[in-house]
């Protein structure tokens, strides 16, 4: 007879079945997310149009911008281990995501003005460090409120994962309207206003997230060090990670160098400390992860074409009807709002009948339908002629394959780091997981600057030159993806999923409650 085992989170009532504080760090999350992809919707026309960049040069610039995005959660995932606990990180990095969508509503003249051009810097520096802070750790706290073999945890990441989607979604739909409509003050400010609503929940919400997330060694955060309490140490740290990150956007080469050094190191101790430190199914765990991390490098550098080069291609190609080209940015989180609850209770059936995809077989079907949908938008484009406007119906199509390759790759890999990680490793391993996104993002920039219709020369030349990449690289995942679905049994095996037990002690004084893989469903001890 299984036996019942407590639910952390259960004290202070539930709600659909899960514990408030989820919700809580829904909606700060939805409303991060909507400043966030409110902004990005723009960004890629505020270079190119606003601040006159070529499209090769915008799209270093945006790879630069979004890889430090992912880049600075390693910093902001350690600095919450280590001393200031996840809840005072992610509040520390919604205040500086604030400042910094407030800061972008100062458009300057335009053109290649410094005095404007610093400010603008300055912004995205602003929103660089304030996402290091939030956003591996918000992911941390929601595992960190269920026990480790808890069945609901991949629903409670899918529903926290809707909550990004739905920020993202009316995010990208209104203040891409507002900034191409009326001015881009007015879709970057309303982006402030996203951000200033999240900081509010968040704080508000306190008191339902039971403790969780809080600093290791409360005495040793408030104790001085150099005559600063170390607290308020840790945030100048991040002050000057802003000005860092302000030279670091203007000098997009260094953003290169920095990812392929620090990517080796971060590789290189995460695998000596498996190596070294952890028993023998903890490293294979961690195996298990590297691998997973590594493989997602190609699927974020293919992904986020969508904020680039696509954006650009909507704009100049597509028959959009007079609608503003950023609107089409919502709908990859309108499809993850539709489809999210699908997902999960698809994963849910088959796991009861033990058919389940695995995690590495998710992220192979996820790199299938990604390399599927550039290969539909070239053939829907072709079909009609490289001098003719693309029917709308192909930027939808696109969208909604890499919507669902996404569903198999992003949700599941949030959970499955979480699930791997040892306790003392796991916003390091979250961190580890960013850092991958921020080398895709990277590689993604590089690649929309091959797309740059400056390259091309005569009439269609540009739309042909766009189509030819993603002829390529959409190949190119078409095959990888059969290549890891191919090794899938093999991680599977690494993730040593039928050893998984829950944590006798609090989550982070031992093994942090790690989301359950659908479908396997191990007893507690003593069951």
């Amino acid at each position: 007879m299984t036996k019942a085992y407590a639910q952390p989170g259960d004290a202070a009532g539930t709600f659909l079945g899960h514990p408030k504080g989820l919700f809580v760090l829904f909606f700060a999350e939805m409303w991060e997310r909507f400043s966030y992809y409110g902004m990005r919707a723009l960004l890629i026309f505020y270079l190119t149009k606003h601040w006159l960049f070529s499209d090769g040069e915008s799209g270093v610039i945006y790879g630069a911008y979004t890889a430090l995005v992912y880049i600075t959660p390693v910093l902001g995932g350690y600095l919450a281990d280590k001393w200031l606990g996840q809840r005072k990180a992610v509040l520390y990095g919604a205040v500086l995501l604030t400042f910094g969508h407030f800061i972008m509503g100062f458009e300057g003249n335009g053109g290649q003005d410094p005095a404007s051009l610093n400010i603008f810097w300055l912004a995205l520096a602003f929103i660089i460090v304030g996402s290091g802070f939030l956003k591996a750790n918000i992911s941390v706290i929601v595992g960190q409120l269920y026990p480790r073999t808890d069945v609901r945890r991949d629903g409670a990441y899918t529903i926290f994962y809707m909550g990004i989607n739905l920020g993202a979604f009316l995010g990208a739909l209104l203040c891409g309207y507002l900034g191409e409509t009326y001015g881009w003050a007015y879709g970057f400010g309303a982006a402030g206003v996203g951000m200033l609503l999240g900081l509010i929940v968040f704080i508000l919400g306190k008191p339902l997230l039971l403790g969780r997330g809080e600093a290791p060694d409360p005495v040793k955060l408030a104790s001085p060090v150099m005559g600063i309490k170390l607290e308020w140490l840790i945030y100048l740290v991040g002050l000057v990670a802003v000005g860092l990150c302000w030279w670091m956007v203007q000098n997009q080469g260094v953003v290169g160098t920095l990812l392929g050094v620090a990517g080796a190191a971060l590789v290189a101790y995460v695998i000596f400390t498996a190596v070294v430190k952890l028993p023998r199914e903890d490293r294979d765990r961690i195996f298990a992860a590297m691998f997973l991390i590594l493989g997602s490098i190609l699927f974020w550098a293919l992904f986020e074409q969508a904020g680039s080069s696509l954006n650009l291609f909507t704009d100049r190609y597509v028959d959009r009807a007079g609608v503003p080209a950023s609107v089409f940015q919502s709908l990859n989180a309108g499809y993850i709002v539709l489809l999210a609850p699908l997902f999960a209770a698809l994963w849910t059936w088959l796991g009861r009948r033990n058919m389940e995809p695995s995690a590495p077989a998710k992220f192979g079907l996820a790199m299938l339908q990604l390399g599927l949908g550039f290969l539909v938008l070239k053939w829907g484009a072709e079909a009609v002629g490289i001098g003719a406007a693309t029917p709308v119906l192909f930027i939808f199509l696109i969208y909604l394959l890499h919507t669902t390759g996404e569903l198999c790759l992003s949700p599941v890999g949030l959970s499955a780091m979480n699930r791997l990680a040892p306790a003392h490793m796991a916003s390091l391993i979250m961190g580890t997981w960013f850092f991958a996104s921020a080398t895709g993002n990277f590689a993604a920039g590089l690649i929309a600057s091959a797309t740059g219709s400056e390259k091309a020369s005569g009439e269609g030349a540009g739309k042909q030159l766009v189509l030819d990449v993603y002829q390529t690289i959409g190949l190119w995942a078409i095959g990888f993806g059969v290549l890891v679905i191919l090794v899938s049994p093999l991680i599977k095996k690494l993730m040593h999923l039928d050893t998984l037990r829950d944590a006798d002690e609090l989550a982070g004084q031992g093994e942090i409650g790690e989301p359950q893989a659908a479908g396997i469903h191990p007893e507690p001890k003593g069951a």
